[in-house]
């Protein structure tokens, strides 16, 4: 069974389990501005900043659950009708049911930490991803996704750095001191790795699947998209600075 198969059937029975299935409840979902994404940064090469990333946002009953992705639409949909979307082709339809399984979750007390950082905290998050993997300073980290504190506080401070992206304006060029490689060609490079820290939008586009079950690999997954995802799938999570 597939894990986008795993997240509906758990969505499904979640929402049956607490009589919200046939209720004419309903959830928004908003393109968020870059200022409501993620605040006033110092850094201005964030995904979310140069409009290769959109974050879409469902408020369930003023719990909120986000994810990103490339695509620029707004909705409403009543719960009992999620089961229809295609989770398993349409990387829109993988965005809307990510957001709003993030909210419905969050509102049932199950998770935390749904809303992305904003402001300062996106360079205190990366201190904090720095600090945790103190203890190894000298092992091959492999980074997925262009998350620009990350690369800075973590090459800045010695480790052993590679970064992975799908952005072709960041493929070959040298950034905070690191050479931005193709997303494209993972496999050598998680085979070099023995901790990777991976974007949980890659749930998004279906790439994650590269980064799952890993033999003799420590895998945590960054970011507020995978919220929920990780809890039902048992991943490692880091998110320190989300609301």
């Amino acid at each position: 069974m597939s894990i986008y198969k795993i997240l509906m059937n758990y969505f499904s029975d979640l929402i049956s389990e607490h009589n919200l299935d046939d209720e004419e409840i309903f959830v928004s979902l908003k393109s968020l501005t870059e200022k409501e994404a993620i605040g006033i940064t110092e850094r201005k090469d964030f995904p979310l900043l140069n409009g290769k990333e959109v974050l879409i946002e469902a408020n369930f009953k003023n719990s909120l659950g986000q994810a990103f992705t490339s695509s620029r639409s707004a909705l409403s949909i009543k719960l009992s009708n999620v089961r229809d979307l295609d989770i398993e082709n349409n990387d829109y339809d993988i965005a809307i049911f990510i957001s709003i399984l993030n909210s419905v979750m969050k509102h049932l007390g199950l998770i935390s930490n749904t809303v992305h950082c904003k402001n300062e905290e996106p360079e205190l998050c990366a201190e904090q991803i720095a600090n945790f993997l103190n203890a190894d300073l000298y092992k091959n980290i492999l980074l997925i996704g262009y998350q620009p504190a990350f690369i800075d506080k973590l090459s800045s401070a010695g480790y052993n750095l590679r970064v992975l992206d799908l952005n072709v304006d960041n493929i070959g060029e040298i950034r905070y001191g690191i050479k931005i490689e193709d997303g494209n060609l993972f496999k050598e490079a998680i085979s070099w790795a023995n901790i990777i820290l991976c974007t949980g939008s890659t749930i998004g586009n279906r790439s994650i699947m590269n980064f799952l079950n890993l033999e003799n690999k420590e895998v945590y997954f960054y970011g507020t998209t995978i919220a929920g995802p990780s809890k039902i799938l048992n991943l490692k999570r880091l998110c320190f600075m989300s609301n």
